[in-house]
């Protein structure tokens, strides 16, 4: 998967922005202004996604692709490596599970609307 497609599928979701907070290579996705996604324009061609902490140490341990997220809390964050050997469907599932971490913890009222 390439950073133009990772946009394009993350912009796809309800409720989600996307934004240069911190610099102008870090581009950043949010659904509700909450962040679930990032990636570096500048260097090798990764995501960094939240993820369920059990799931998380299990797909370190299964596949070399995923590692604990580069300067992100390394218990709830992995970086995937887009251009390593895991599938666009396997990339695509840990994008929707990050957007799907980050909604259940939104407000009731803005989850209902992205239902």
């Amino acid at each position: 998967m390439n950073v133009e497609t990772l946009r394009e599928y993350c912009l796809a979701m309800r409720g989600v922005s996307e934004d240069f907070p911190f610099d102008e290579v870090t581009l950043v996705f949010k659904v509700e202004g909450k962040l679930f996604a990032l990636t570096g324009l500048d260097g090798p061609p990764t995501v960094n996604l939240k993820c369920d902490p059990e799931w998380s140490m299990e797909l370190r341990e299964k596949y070399e692709d995923i590692r604990p997220g580069f300067h992100m809390n390394k218990k709830h964050w992995n970086t995937i490596d887009l251009k390593g050997k895991l599938s666009e469907d396997m990339i695509k599932e840990l994008i929707v599970h990050s957007y799907e971490m980050v909604v259940k913890k939104l407000p009731k009222k803005l989850r209902d609307n992205l239902l």
